[in-house]
């Protein structure tokens, strides 16, 4: 990856969910707004807070998809991610912006 371009792969979601209140959702239901969770698969050597690895919350509209050996990622600038999950924290949610 060049600049501050980070590769994402996400898990599409393919089977049914199930609200808080037991509600079932089909899979063919498309959620608005909606942030999704990826992992961390290349970074640029100017993005300054994730690495290869991290798993990052972010909004995957509007963003460049690129198949590679039949796995589809996203290409985004680092400036797009909302959070990136830490896995030990002493204080907070585990998610640091």
């Amino acid at each position: 990856m060049l600049h501050d371009r980070v590769m994402i792969r996400i898990e599409r979601e393919t089977e049914e969910r199930r609200s808080s209140g037991g509600i079932v959702i089909p899979a063919t239901v498309k959620m608005a707004n909606r942030l999704v969770w990826g992992e961390v698969c290349g970074a640029g050597a100017n993005a300054r807070s994730v690495k290869a690895g991290d798993k990052v919350l972010f909004n995957p509209e509007d963003q460049y998809e690129v198949e590679v050996q039949g796995q589809i990622y996203l290409v985004l600038r680092e400036r797009d991610l909302h959070a990136v999950a830490t896995q030990q924290t002493e204080h907070g949610t585990g998610l640091y912006l």
